[in-house]
């Protein structure tokens, strides 16, 4: 039985088990925090609009962190405040997860959570195949949607990779893009490119709906398995976390993909990369 448990019942974790549901591609959603009572409200409104939405997936709220032990994807959101899980307080909670056996992946759907991510692969030593960050996709979802205004186009017929570290060090792999199957660059000009890459970093940080979306599909992947290509953090080594083109096997990372880029663009890629 497939099972995803979000260790954070604020916006961007209630809007995550919201989107899981309504897609019905797991068999069970896990909403932990430690406000109990908040996340069964929020487990039962999105149960109530089951019927409504046809998904019939079962969405329980816990209290207890150990409730995410034998999930399939362990996801890091928000509490019921709205703070994203970093520093301190979520490194002590990824480590009890350790501490009772939990070898899940831990998917960290959150803008400010690349420094966790980071610790966990250098102090905890988590493996870093294990420890993958969905925003860069919510990134790049908003770069296509802006492409799909400049060229009248829908953003679905629009393909294209972020790399690097968002917000100000990003570069998106405009050699590689596509519209329609067609070079993206062959129906945008140059200055239009540019205008689109200086809007990138006012696109920062995604709303929870956008952060939510990434995040349902990331996990589905790592939860299912994939064979399409994501943009996600992930560790580029000695705990560097940057975004780069991913695909996804059941338990984790399956392979880092090497973004098509200009020489122009791989050089910022090494900049960020060594900042």
């Amino acid at each position: 039985m497939s099972v995803i448990a979000i260790i954070g019942a604020g916006a961007l974790g209630g809007a995550l088990a919201h989107k899981l549901a309504g897609r019905g591609r797991v068999a069970e959603v896990r909403l932990i925090d430690n406000a109990e009572a908040v996340a069964r409200g929020k487990a039962l409104d999105i149960l109530q609009s089951g019927p409504v939405d046809g998904f019939a997936t079962n969405l329980t709220a816990q209290s207890s962190i150990l409730s995410a032990v034998g999930a399939d994807v362990v996801v890091l959101a928000d509490d019921t405040t709205g703070a994203e899980h970093a520093g301190e307080p979520a490194l002590s909670v990824i480590r009890q997860l350790i501490a009772a056996g939990c070898e899940a992946p831990l998917l960290f759907a959150g803008a400010d959570q690349r420094q966790l991510m980071s610790r966990c692969v250098t102090e905890l030593r988590i493996p870093a195949r294990r420890v993958v960050g969905s925003v860069p996709a919510a990134l790049a979802s908003a770069v296509r949607a802006i492409c799909a205004l400049v060229v009248d186009a829908s953003p679905v017929d629009i393909s294209l990779s972020v790399v690097g570290v968002p917000p100000r060090q990003t570069v998106v792999a405009w050699e590689g893009a596509s519209y329609a199957g067609r070079p993206l660059r062959a129906v945008m000009g140059a200055h239009e490119i540019t205008a689109v890459s200086a809007r990138i970093p006012g696109l920062w940080p995604p709303g929870p709906y956008a952060l939510a979306s990434a995040g349902a599909r990331v996990a589905e992947a790592l939860c299912l398995g994939s064979r399409r290509e994501y943009s996600c953090f992930v560790d580029a080594g000695r705990g560097r976390i940057a975004a780069m083109p991913v695909r996804l096997r059941r338990g984790g990372i399956d392979r880092i993909l090497e973004p098509a880029l200009t020489t122009q663009e791989r050089t910022l890629l090494e900049n960020a990369l060594s900042s």
